[in-house]
């Protein structure tokens, strides 16, 4: 899904900015505070909605500007092709929503957004997939499913309504066993579904990653374990039953789907404790990359990617090998750097780079 345009407006420290970037490899350098990262910060919103810098969009907003305004073009994917897709968001200081465009028909849900423009981000705060908590690792192993199963959306949606009626009847101390009964059953339901969805995603994942990973570093140990969230030598339904009353004691429903998990583990321990910050980024980077191959093999679509400041904690052998994978994966990457040497050669004859250097919040192509 490369992006063939790009325009910008209103985005932090960056300068109204028209881009027409590579199908294959952009790469970006710049010093610190040059206007690097709130590129890829642009994309991202386009594709997530969302920014990874700041949880409120309007930080995000130039000091000079009371909104911001991005606008993408992607290729038309339908059989007969056509003409390129429009895609736009909008962001005012004082507005509480995101205002978004797809085909020039305003869009009121941002799983529109996310499935026009599949995109992974790795960045240095990538390690917290592995060490932060498990809510990051559903939302990874969520957007798998998303992109590979049509109908995930309604039972996600479902499940987390049987989920928010069922914990407001413990936080208001509403112990009616009707109630509880029809929204267990409703949780049970969508639940089990939620959960199967997973472990299909899953079983269809780990050997992608194991040859993702083996092809960046030789890590023969390493293995993914996923967790449904409860003992699954009991029924979800014994499970919510038998916990209504610790439950209600502590307010909220204390075991389900909503507490699924994937744990690294390296050696039968966490990979965290036992991996070096290089070996960890690496193992992330496998994630990722395994995303966008899986993604490609189930639907046919790629997957676009964000890497800020690829050079940081690897190697130059092993930075030629992630750069490898990019080529060979046809993807689209959008790549930061401060070195301007780290990443000029190297690639392959056949792949489009493109160079551009970043001033003072200005983009100029090499």
């Amino acid at each position: 899904m490369p992006i063939n345009y790009l325009s910008f407006q209103g985005l932090r420290n960056l300068k109204p900015l028209v881009l027409e970037p590579s199908p294959d490899i952009n790469v970006f350098v710049g010093d610190n505070g040059s206007g690097k990262t709130s590129l890829l910060e642009g994309i991202h919103i386009l594709g997530m909605g969302r920014s990874f810098r700041t949880r409120h969009l309007r930080h995000a907003i130039s000091h000079e500007s009371d909104h911001f305004t991005l606008h993408a073009r992607l290729p038309n994917e339908s059989p007969s092709g056509g003409l390129p897709v429009p895609v736009g968001v909008r962001r005012h200081r004082e507005a509480s929503e995101l205002e978004i465009r797809l085909a020039s028909e305003k869009v009121d849900r941002l799983a529109r957004l996310v499935e026009a423009l599949p995109l992974q981000l790795i960045n240095p705060d990538a390690f917290r997939l592995l060490e932060g908590a498990p809510g990051g690792r559903r939302e990874f192993i969520d957007w798998g499913v998303f992109h590979v199963k049509h109908d995930f959306m309604p039972v996600w949606r479902s499940f987390r309504r049987a989920l928010k009626h069922r914990n407001a009847l413990l936080r208001h101390d509403r112990m009616d066993a009707s109630a509880f009964d029809a929204w267990d059953r409703e949780l049970v339901h969508w639940g089990e579904a939620l959960d199967a969805m997973r472990r299909d995603w899953m079983q269809a994942f780990e050997p992608v990653f194991t040859e993702t990973l083996s092809g960046l570093i030789d890590l023969p140990g390493l293995e993914l374990r996923y967790t449904s969230g409860w003992d699954r030598k009991r029924e979800l339904s014994e499970v919510f039953q038998q916990g209504r009353v610790t439950d209600r004691q502590m307010g909220f429903t204390q075991q389900g789907p909503q507490r699924a998990d994937m744990a690294v583990r390296y050696c039968k321990r966490p990979a965290t404790e036992v991996l070096s910050r290089g070996q960890l980024k690496l193992v992330v980077s496998a994630l990722k990359l395994a995303q966008g191959r899986l993604l490609e093999q189930a639907t046919g679509r790629s997957c676009l990617y964000l890497i800020d400041d690829l050079p940081a904690e690897l190697d130059a052998g092993h930075r030629q090998v992630f750069c490898q994978w990019l080529e060979n994966m046809h993807c689209q990457a959008f790549i930061t750097s401060v070195d301007p040497e780290a990443l000029s050669s190297g690639w392959q004859k056949n792949t489009t780079v493109s160079m551009f250097h970043v001033k003072h919040g200005e983009i100029e192509k090499k």
